[in-house]
């Protein structure tokens, strides 16, 4: 199971890239966490390009400070998020739990049980979602396990088949080999997620 060429060129070329942004999650400062989460909250079934406008907003407004309905942002066409009143609820939520889970990301407790507690008792994220703010914010081996991740792990021969991640028992098998693919191929975890996802966007966002 070995990267196929074309992305082992593509890193090669990319790498020195993909590792500054790595270096600017850890940088991240604490009184962002919160708008992080935010723009986690918002990228399922829409653009990251999206998610990040309105997160820009969202920080421009000091929606954690101030008390609005953020839907109007969400439902702009110019970075329009799909499901937007149920996720401008779920923002909303997070902002009134913010402190019980700030707490929580600033304990002792390892990234994997951070996630397992966002998954577990923040409304709107599941275990990707989860993994995919702990490393916006600096935490490394989480995988998160979108579309592009399962599509590659496919083309390179680590499941034959799109592997089903619904449950979290299922989501940490497959995570579990693309440790195991990224160890084998010398390429860390979180520098493997950006190619990827790089590969198939166009940009290494976040």
């Amino acid at each position: 199971m070995n990267l196929p060429l074309e992305l082992q060129n593509k890193y090669k070329v990319l790498k020195k890239d993909i590792q500054s942004k790595l270096k600017e999650f850890s940088v991240v400062k604490p009184d962002n966490y919160f708008y992080e989460l935010c723009f986690c909250i918002c990228t399922p079934q829409s653009k990251a390009e999206s998610a990040f406008a309105v997160q820009t907003k969202l920080i421009k407004q000091n929606f954690l400070e101030n008390d609005f309905d953020p839907t109007q942002i969400l439902r702009d066409p110019k970075h329009y998020i799909r499901f937007h009143n149920q996720k401008a609820k779920r923002l909303i939520e997070a902002k009134e739990n913010w402190i019980l889970i700030s707490s929580v990301i600033n304990s002792e407790i390892s990234g994997s049980d951070k996630r397992a507690w966002l998954y577990e008792n923040v409304k709107g994220i599941g275990m990707k979602e989860s993994a995919h703010f702990l490393r916006n914010i600096g935490y490394r081996n989480l995988g998160i396990l979108d579309r592009h991740i399962l599509k590659h792990l496919v083309s390179s021969g680590v499941f034959d088949e799109i592997p089903n991640i619904s449950s979290r028992k299922n989501y940490e098998k497959v995570e579990k080999a693309f440790a195991d693919f990224a160890d084998k191929n010398n390429i860390p975890m979180d520098e493997l997620d950006l190619l990827f996802w790089s590969y198939e966007a166009g940009l290494i966002l976040k």
